[in-house]
């Protein structure tokens, strides 16, 4: 996220500058084309991929991952005044995701997909958001942490549904030629989860620890 000053925060962006400090590495925060994520990793355009990064096995064929560090659910996010209550109220609505997130994975691969009016991408779920308080959009599949944290500036506006297009995990991701950049990440990420920093950072932003 942005905040007043248009500086970049977030709680992957306390996870990595935390991290960095530890490896005696400075670190550039870049935002990306999430769609083409891939090719800015493998292009040298970044060197590490850790923005809710879920681990997946097509990934894995161009990514190498640190084990995870957050488990995830894809959620499903209406209006308060919503007449939809479940997955199957999903059927003939128009639905947001994020374009080049795994939402679109868990949604296409679930049976209720074959119901849904369209599947409506967007750049950023922010934008997506405004267009399910307007009214284009019925409901908005998102990743639980990123979706639990608008909300959470929103009270009442919201509503997120029991059922949910299923659980995930979150990676760093680097290019696999780079093994020693994984291995040292790895081992920092190991650390600040033993020491209890990543919880710290998790609680911040959370207020619980979620870090696996």
């Amino acid at each position: 996220f942005r905040d007043q000053q248009n500086k970049l925060v977030g709680f992957d962006i306390d996870l990595a500058r935390e991290a960095a400090r530890r490896l005696g590495a400075q670190v550039e925060f870049k935002p990306i084309d999430w769609n083409a994520k891939e090719a800015e990793l493998n292009g040298k355009r970044v060197d590490a991929l850790w923005n809710g990064l879920t681990i997946t096995e097509k990934r894995k064929e161009n990514i190498a991952f640190t084990t995870p560090y957050l488990e995830n659910r894809q959620i499903v996010v209406v209006i308060a005044r919503s007449t939809v209550r479940s997955k199957a109220d999903l059927a003939g609505k128009v639905v947001g995701l994020q374009e080049g997130s795994s939402a679109i994975d868990a949604v296409e691969k679930d049976d209720v997909a074959k119901s849904i009016k369209e599947l409506k991408k967007y750049g950023d779920n922010v934008t997506a958001l405004m267009d399910l308080s307007t009214g284009r959009l019925d409901a908005l599949v998102v990743d639980e942490v990123v979706g639990r944290y608008y909300l959470a500036k929103k009270p009442g506006e919201y509503l997120v549904l029991e059922d949910n297009f299923g659980s995930e995990e979150y990676g760093v991701g680097v290019r696999k030629d780079d093994a020693e950049l994984l291995a040292r990440l790895q081992k920092t990420m190991d650390e600040m989860k033993k020491d209890g920093s990543a919880a710290r950072i998790s609680n911040e932003w959370f207020g619980k620890d979620i870090v696996k």
